[in-house]
């Protein structure tokens, strides 16, 4: 479930009152500094997403935030969140480090401890966890950049940016995914160890994301993956019997899923139904038609033609 505020609701002079009472109850206590009324943020949605909340903010003017050693005595200290910043520019400060972070960066804040932010017009996303939950203490990482173009945090960020629009269709499953990537992140920043359960999940979502990035090569097969993450095929196939599936059956699913949705959009109406099939790795036009059937009860030119 997820419930949106917006500020254009309210009458403009009541808006920075309105809004300091919204984040402190759909976040945590802070002190905003809002300048007017015009500068208060535009839109919150929040929401849960399994062992994670998840709000995102729109500010289409610059803000600035500050949650002080009081805030802290009066409300749970015991959550730690990740603030990525989807659009726009901001700064993260805590334990006297400060992190600049450009779109698709993230930075972790825990919320036992003081803590400043200030953001450009910007689209953000704050994903909230119990401390506990962390397998590590985060102590040396707050207020850290982490670039969300490289690695693991590629993924995390990934992840993220999708969490607010999915909130009511497989959150819970989606915020599990990004809790155990955010886990991976920290510890591999701090050189740490996960528990064996948490590095198989991670990995399999790894796999995941190495098969949705290459869907189109016809060449893509159980082998290619399990070399791409340095892992047997045997064991490979094992990660995935946690989704009660193949290696295989998951790239068609996937493949058969992007050629539905191009199927669906009036965009690629003059598409051949063959150069769609053949974008996403699937290049027999007769296997398509006969795998696409079998999966949505329809050949794929007449599910575009009822679409």
């Amino acid at each position: 479930m997820s419930a949106v505020f917006q500020a254009g609701d309210r009458p403009v002079a009541s808006r920075p009152d309105y809004w300091q009472e919204v984040v402190g109850d759909a976040l945590c206590p802070l002190e905003l500094r809002i300048p007017g009324p015009e500068h208060v943020p535009d839109r919150l949605l929040v929401g849960e997403a399994g062992p994670v909340g998840v709000a995102e903010l729109t500010a289409s003017l610059p803000g600035a935030a500050a949650r002080t050693g009081a805030h802290v005595s009066r409300s749970r200290d015991d959550l730690c969140k990740i603030d990525l910043f989807a659009g726009g520019h901001g700064v993260i400060e805590q334990d006297g480090r400060q992190a600049a972070l450009a779109p698709g960066d993230f930075a972790l804040v825990d919320l036992g401890r003081p803590a400043r932010w200030a953001n450009a017009p910007a689209r953000m996303i704050a994903v909230t966890f119990p401390r506990t939950l962390l397998p590590l203490s985060p102590d040396r990482l707050t207020g850290v950049r982490i670039r969300g173009d490289e690695g693991l945090a590629a993924l995390v960020s990934g992840l993220v940016r999708t969490l607010p629009g999915r909130l009511d269709r497989n959150g819970a499953r989606l915020g599990s995914a990004v809790f155990d990537l955010l886990a991976a992140v920290l510890a591999e920043r701090l050189g740490r160890e996960l528990p064996a359960a948490t590095r198989r999940r991670t990995l399999l979502l790894e796999a995941q994301a190495f098969i949705e990035a290459n869907l189109g090569d016809p060449g893509l097969t159980p082998r290619r993956v399990a070399a791409a993450k340095y892992v047997s095929v045997r064991y490979l196939h094992r990660l995935f019997e946690a989704e009660e599936t193949t290696v295989a059956e998951w790239i068609r699913a996937r493949r058969l899923e992007r050629c539905r949705r191009d199927l669906r959009d009036p965009a690629l109406a003059g598409e051949p139904v063959h150069a769609i099939a053949a974008r996403w790795g699937l290049m027999s036009a007769a296997h398509f038609s006969r795998i696409f059937r079998g999966a949505y009860g329809l050949p794929p030119a007449e599910y575009r033609l009822r679409g």
